[in-house]
This record gives C-alpha cells, sequence and structure tokens, in this order.
C-alpha cells in the first residue's frame, strides 16, 4: 500500500493516540477479570487475527528473510511480550492515568540509554529533555501521589517503569537493525511470536483461565485487541510511511493526555495536582528532547 496523503496521514495517526490512550484504561478493566498474562495473551491472539485479515487484504503478507528474525524477535519480546505484561501487571496497583505518565517515560530512558551505550550523541537538547522528564518522574512518584507503604502500589508502579524500560531498549535495537522486509509486513510475526509466548507462558504460570465471561469483558478484549493492538499497530505503520519522524514523535506525547482524560471519563480517577505536573514535565521533556535535538541536526547539516 502506498503512503497515505498529509490528511489522511493525520487522521490515521489521531485514530493511533486515541487508541492507544484508551487502552489503558481498557487494560486496568481486563485485569479486574483475567490474570496479566492471559490478559496479554488473549489479546494478543484477537490481534493476530485481525492483523491476518488487514496484512492479507493489502498484500503485505511476507516470509521474513533471516537478517530480519532478530528484529522480529527483539519487537516481539521486548514490547509486545514483557512490555505487555508489565503494564497488566502494575496497572492492578496503580490507576491507569498514573500508569500511562510513567509508561510514557520511554522516549527518556532512549534518551539516557543510547548515548552511553555509544549508539547517539549526548545532545544539549536531549539531556535537558531527560532531566526535565526525570524531574516528572520525581514529582509523579513522591509520597503525596504514591503511597510508598503500601508494597503493591510500589510494586506497580516499578513494574511499568521497567516496562517503559524495556520498550526503550527495543526501540535502540530497533534503530539499529538494517531491515530487510518493511516493519509493516514484520508485524504478524512479530505477533505471532509474542502469541506463542505469552500462551504458553500464562498456561504454566497462571493455569488455565478462570473466569466469568460476560458481554462485558468480551467487548473489552475485542477493543484491546482490535483496536489498541491490531488497528494501532497497522496504522503506526501506515502513519510511519507518510509523515515525518519528528511529527511522529512529538505526536505521540498525546497519548498520556489522552489516557489520563479516559480514565478521568471511564474509571472516574481524580486528576490531581501532582499528576497533572508530572504529565507536564514528562511530555514538554520529550518534546524538548526530540525537537531540540532535530534542530541541531538541521543546523549541523546546513553549516556542512
Amino acid at each position: 500500500m502506498n503512503a497515505l496523503s498529509p490528511r489522511a496521514a493525520i487522521g490515521l495517526f489521531l485514530i493511533v493516540v486515541l487508541a492507544w490512550g484508551v487502552n489503558w484504561s481498557v487494560t486496568k478493566q481486563l485485569v479486574q477479570f483475567l490474570p496479566p498474562l492471559w490478559t496479554s495473551a488473549i489479546r494478543s491472539w484477537i490481534a493476530l487475527a485481525g492483523l491476518f485479515v488487514i496484512l492479507g487484504l493489502s498484500n503485505n503478507l511476507v516470509i521474513p528473510e533471516r537478517r530480519d528474525i532478530p528484529v522480529v524477535l527483539s519487537v516481539a519480546l521486548l514490547h509486545m511480550t514483557i512490555f505487555s505484561v508489565l503494564v497488566a501487571a502494575g496497572v492492578r496497583f496503580l490507576p491507569a492515568s498514573k500508569a500511562i505518565v510513567l509508561g510514557y517515560t520511554t522516549p527518556l530512558w532512549v534518551a539516557i540509554a543510547a548515548p552511553l551505550l555509544g549508539k547517539e550523541t549526548l545532545t544539549a537538547p536531549k539531556l535537558a529533555g531527560a532531566l526535565l522528564g526525570l524531574v516528572g518522574l520525581a514529582v509523579i512518584l513522591n509520597p503525596t501521589s504514591i503511597d510508598w507503604t503500601d508494597s503493591n502500589v510500589v510494586l506497580g508502579a516499578g513494574m511499568v517503569i521497567l516496562a517503559a524500560i524495556s520498550w526503550a531498549a527495543n526501540i535502540i535495537y530497533i534503530r539499529a537493525h538494517r531491515w530487510i522486509a518493511s516493519p509493516l509486513q514484520l508485524l504478524l510475526w512479530q505477533v505471532l511470536v509474542a502469541t506463542a509466548v505469552l500462551t504458553v507462558s500464562a498456561l504454566l504460570v497462571e493455569g488455565p483461565p478462570h473466569t466469568e465471561w460476560s458481554p462485558r469483558l468480551v467487548l473489552l478484549l475485542l477493543y484491546s485487541g482490535l483496536i489498541g493492538t491490531a488497528l494501532a499497530y497497522w496504522a503506526m505503520s501506515m502513519v510511519n510511511k507518510s509523515i515525518s519522524a519528528l511529527t511522529t514523535s512529538l505526536g505521540t506525547t498525546g497519548t498520556p493526555l489522552v489516557g489520563i482524560a479516559s480514565a478521568a471519563i471511564l474509571l472516574g480517577e481524580p486528576i490531581d495536582m501532582s499528576l497533572a505536573i508530572a504529565a507536564a514535565l514528562i511530555v514538554s521533556g520529550i518534546g524538548l528532547a526530540t525537537l531540540g535535538d532535530r534542530l541541531l541536526r538541521r543546523q549541523a547539516a546546513a553549516s556542512g
């Protein structure tokens, strides 16, 4: 499928941001019915079926070459498995609004880790943005926002932060990988590997799923699998082909804001001052690191 028109790409991107933002509140509800591994596994099965149809209709079903297998495993294990399970486990103990702010610290960990690993240069905007984001992280983790006497709350926060770090590790690897097939063409295989790993892990750790099935649970799973995962992954792949990486990087900072709003509307979670300040600092830090670094590169290119 060819690149989209700018208007179509922006519209599809807005759908992605909305889908991902709302999905945190949906996951918060799902883990009240199912344990984390089964929540992730069943959602992954639904996403796999949806992507098989979408990619089949768009002629994007291919057999990956051997040189693309590492990136298939990286995305499947670090993002679709570890990130997914840690978020589902952590959100049991945290409000969805706080969890999504912690989860979207991923670009900050990339900005910190990539230069340390020799993958990128640590520029002033990246350093300033990372420091601003870390201040936001400290705000949301302060004792008036997170109850440090409750071990479950601390565990939940730790798991979501580890999820963000796992996603960051995946992003750093993806940037270094030399793609043979396109990310869109490898998407089905990534979800297939993640689905297999999640299902086996769920059976071994949690046993067969035991829950009271209801129309609400089915609708939550369908939303999370089809809209929050399959459609969002496909749409993001299309968007990345159609608009600049800078626009998508800055645009995804809207996801935690949508997540906070949806948690307030769908779950009745309050938006307290520390949450608002932390979200503003983290989003600003990501924006500064992304936009400032890109401007420096343009200036360097212009000066030869």
